[in-house]
């Protein structure tokens, strides 16, 4: 039994140096048994330990690396967005520049056209200057996107700041002009308008569709009495019936009978003028009525004091006859 006993430990001889005595250490063999098996045990652990640490370590690091890849491509993406955006702009800088250019020179267009008006104003003419502009190229002539070319030359950021201070500028130019010609037009316009009611209703047009005159203004004798008077007017000859028009624009003020005038109508005119109709054999308007030049007013007759189908036309300025031939020209006119 003694033996059996002896056979299941074991003796581990320790040796420090020659100095030393050697020491023995009696075992079991469970137990040595035991000790490398837990170092095995501890190693494993420790090496399984160390392998779910570094496979986290490793999870973690991939969610950073996939998160700073994301990062990039957000960045990316911005930079690309941001890029895309500086070119948009600058297009649309381009395209502002063009557009305030154009609109510039359409506003000194107009504004010159304002100062032909003012010149047509000032003259009291029928006609407008000619426009000078007729020669500039237009924008709106051609699609500008087919009729275009040219080498590329990249802008550089600095030209599109210029650029657009430059195009910041023309807008206040243009802004400037336009307060400018948004007081004046007004005023313009108004003055366009009296010099048009003023043309139109200047008596220049001949009153008959007959231009034989039989007596003119002044003095003569009288085919009844035959002593000398003064005939205000002009007596034009025509057969009864014929049209008689109004020789200017304006209103009319009288559309009556008298026993010397007969049948007459007055109308009054722009600048202090009237002129008057007699012996009219039918009136065709009435006290009142606005009559545009060249507008029918009457047939002509021989009513009142006459000695035959004629229209005696007069011109009267500020409350005095006037000869009538300086406001109107007869054509082909047979009075000798």
């Amino acid at each position: 039994m003694k033996r059996a006993s002896a056979n299941r430990r074991m003796t581990l001889l320790v040796m420090r140096d020659a100095q030393h005595s050697v020491k023995q250490i009696h075992l079991s063999k469970p137990l040595m048994m035991a000790v490398p098996a837990a170092a095995v045990l501890s190693l494993s652990g420790l090496i399984l330990a160390l392998q779910a640490h570094s496979s986290q370590a490793i999870s973690q690091l991939e969610q950073k690396v996939t998160l700073e890849n994301a990062k990039n491509l957000q960045l990316q993406n911005s930079v690309n967005s941001r890029e895309q955006s500086i070119e948009r702009l600058q297009n649309e800088i381009i395209k502002l520049s063009t557009q305030a250019k154009d609109m510039q020179q359409r506003m000194q267009q107009v504004d010159q056209l304002e100062r032909q008006l003012q010149q047509f104003i000032q003259k009291h003419g029928t006609g407008m200057a000619a426009d000078d502009s007729s020669d500039k190229a237009s924008s709106l002539s051609r699609d500008a996107s087919q009729h275009v070319g040219g080498e590329f030359v990249a802008v550089h950021q600095n030209e599109m700041l210029d650029l657009a201070r430059e195009t910041k500028d023309d807008f206040q130019e243009m802004q400037e002009l336009l307060k400018m010609m948004e007081s004046k037009i007004p005023q313009t316009l108004q003055k366009a308008q009296e010099t048009q009611r003023q043309i139109a209703g200047s008596p220049t047009l001949w009153p008959t569709e007959s231009k034989v005159m039989t007596s003119s203004f002044g003095y003569r004798t009288d085919p009844f009495t035959g002593r000398a008077s003064f005939h205000a007017g002009i007596d034009i000859a025509g057969d009864n019936g014929e049209p008689v028009y109004a020789a200017g624009a304006g209103k009319v003020i009288a559309a009556d009978q008298s026993g010397a005038r007969g049948r007459y109508i007055v109308i009054e005119h722009p600048n202090g003028l009237q002129t008057w109709y007699m012996h009219l054999s039918k009136l065709q308007v009435k006290e009142g009525d606005s009559v545009d030049k060249g507008e029918q007013i009457a047939l002509l007759g021989s009513t009142g004091r006459s000695t035959g189908p004629h229209l005696h036309f007069q011109v009267v300025k500020n409350d005095k006859p006037v000869n009538p031939l300086p406001y109107i020209r007869a054509q082909n006119s047979e009075f000798d």
